[in-house]
């Protein structure tokens, strides 16, 4: 299997892990609290019962925008993944590897540009290495975004100042 296939199929698992345990949780929290309210004899009863209504109310949103990115991903996935030469500029469906220079010393780190997932990491194929997920959203998104080999973008966050080099794009 590919090795960005692979990653796709760990994201895939990673949103149905989130959208099983939403459901759960959003039907504990509703059967609790229609139990609360079909027993209710104080007004604290009444608040226990409407704050689980709105706990079970939000795990079904949590559910909802899980499964709405899960198919955003497979519908990106099902188009086929695009090929990136090595000096191909950064696009959606590229692995970039990235080399950081911070105020804590340089850093590595593998990058894979898609539509939903940001700040996921996924393992690598047989647990090798790690890969971060990144939008073209986001702040390192945007900033990577129609870079090359070669090219460095200052990112700050936090307060600190990072240059981020891409080193490699597939």
């Amino acid at each position: 299997m590919d090795v960005k296939q692979s990653f796709i199929e760990e994201l895939k698992r990673h949103y149905q892990e989130i959208i099983s345990g939403a459901h759960r949780a959003e039907t504990r929290d509703g059967l609790e609290a229609e139990d609360i309210r079909s027993q209710a004899r104080s007004r604290d009863d009444a608040k226990s019962a409407v704050e689980l209504g709105r706990r079970a109310l939000a795990h079904q949103q949590r559910r909802e925008r899980a499964l709405a990115e899960l198919e955003k991903l497979i519908s990106f996935a099902s188009r086929g993944l695009p090929r990136f030469a090595r000096n191909s500029p950064v696009g959606l469906g590229a692995l970039v590897d990235v080399s950081i220079e911070s105020e804590e010393g340089p850093e590595e780190r593998t990058i894979f540009m898609l539509p939903v997932g940001a700040g996921t990491e996924l393992s690598g194929p047989g647990g090798d290495g790690f890969v971060s997920v990144v939008t073209p959203a986001s702040l390192l998104g945007r900033a990577l975004q129609g870079k090359c080999v070669g090219d460095t973008v200052e990112i700050v966050v936090g307060g600190h100042d990072k240059e981020w080099t891409v080193e490699g794009v597939a």
